[in-house]
């Protein structure tokens, strides 16, 4: 397909009066130094905030369920305060994290009762006896 200058300079000129002088520059005409400088910052920034929020956002699967990467906690203490448990669940890693306890004494003692809880209640061992908690 052949260029003609003429078509070109009549489309031109119709984008010109109807949209104006600026839509029909050369887009590095108005570009500097300066311009460059803001532009690199604002794409670090752009950069640096995707990768936080993909950071955050990032989602592993704990029995059928999508769980936040940053709720497991894998390097922690593994025992239940409550019981003295050791646990390898993941599905414990979130009660642990959420409530301080594993997930069979959140079950046991906060399901339904979180309010409770979340005020200071803990068990004490009369109370886990007569609840039949080992």
């Amino acid at each position: 397909m052949k260029k003609d200058p003429d078509k070109i300079a009549a489309i031109e000129k119709a984008i010109s009066k109807k949209y104006g002088k600026e839509a029909i520059q050369n887009p590095k005409g108005n570009w500097n130094e300066e311009k460059e400088k803001e532009y690199t910052k604002q794409v670090k920034k752009f950069a640096q905030k995707h990768q936080r929020v993909e950071r955050m956002s990032e989602m592993v699967e704990v029995d059928g369920i999508f769980i936040s990467k940053k709720l497991l906690n894998r390097d922690s203490n593994r025992s239940c305060p409550v019981c003295n448990k050791y646990s390898l669940s993941k599905n414990s890693d979130v009660y642990l994290i959420k409530f301080d306890c594993c997930y069979e004494c959140y079950v046991q003692y906060v399901e339904d009762r979180e309010e409770r809880w979340n005020s200071g209640w803990r068990p004490d061992e009369n109370y886990k006896k007569t609840r039949g908690h080992k």
